[in-house]
């Protein structure tokens, strides 16, 4: 039976990075294999875990709308696609929904593709989802619940107010079935008391603090992957302290 973890957050609070660092932390502790599914259409998770990405589940969606289908049927066809868009590495696989719906009705195509992900997912320990800043499309790809969630906001109150408002959405919709977990990124020194005063109005359970690192923005510039900075990384060594308090104690 796998277990859901999806990371979520506005744009530019460095989520994606810190999904990366959870599949490398799962992987590094042995809890394999682990697939981590990229949600977001702004495809990136494969760039911080050092992937080729050649085909999206957007691809395979777009091609059966338009009935290429290869003379197959539809759901052997995606089947086939879905497979076909499975990156393969040490410990972990990688998928990518890719780029987002176009015009006129996704119905069957997104049916199709959810019945064979939830077939996919059931060979797997650990399902890492690295969201939108909404949490409406989870539903779309998956029917399977989310079962641990880590809101991401760096230190600003329009960004904690989007992380409250991602938890209370996924609460709404049903898709959250265990605890939230806020992380704050891109801290300098010590958070504000003002800071924590709004955690704590909000309702979020703060699970740690990631400092704002020089490394990890000139490796993210340079065009490598962040989720292989050394294990002595400021930010690297905080996540993997939030992951052992949190993740390892489900």
């Amino acid at each position: 039976m796998s277990f859901t973890i999806a990371v979520a957050g506005k744009g530019g609070v460095g989520k994606t990075t810190l999904a990366g660092l959870l599949v490398r932390y799962l992987v590094e502790k042995g809890e394999t294999p682990v697939l981590a599914v990229d949600a977001d259409s702004n495809t990136n998770l494969n760039e911080v875990l050092g992937l080729e990405l050649p085909l999206t589940l957007g691809d395979a969606r777009e091609e059966m709308k338009k009935g290429q289908s290869m003379g197959m049927t539809k759901d052997l066809f995606i089947e086939m696609r879905v497979n076909q868009c499975l990156v393969e590495e040490k410990g972990f696989d990688l998928i990518a929904m890719g780029r987002p719906e176009g015009s006129g009705c996704y119905c069957a195509a997104n049916n199709l593709l959810t019945a064979s992900l939830d077939a996919l997912s059931d060979n797997y320990k650990y399902i890492v989802v690295d969201n939108e800043a909404g949490m409406e499309h989870i539903s779309r790809i998956t029917t399977k619940k989310v079962e641990m969630l880590f809101v991401i906001s760096d230190p600003s109150r329009r960004s904690l107010t989007a992380a409250a408002r991602i938890r209370d959405l996924a609460v709404e919709m049903g898709v959250l079935t265990g605890p939230c977990h806020l992380v704050l990124s891109m801290v300098r020194n010590e958070p504000p008391q003002a800071l924590l005063d709004a955690v704590k109005e909000m309702g979020l359970e703060l699970a740690g603090i990631l400092p704002d690192d020089e490394d990890l923005a000139s490796q993210d510039l340079a065009g490598e992957p962040t989720s292989r900075l050394p294990l002595d990384n400021p930010v690297v060594k905080r996540a993997f302290e939030v992951f052992e308090k949190t993740v390892s104690s489900q």
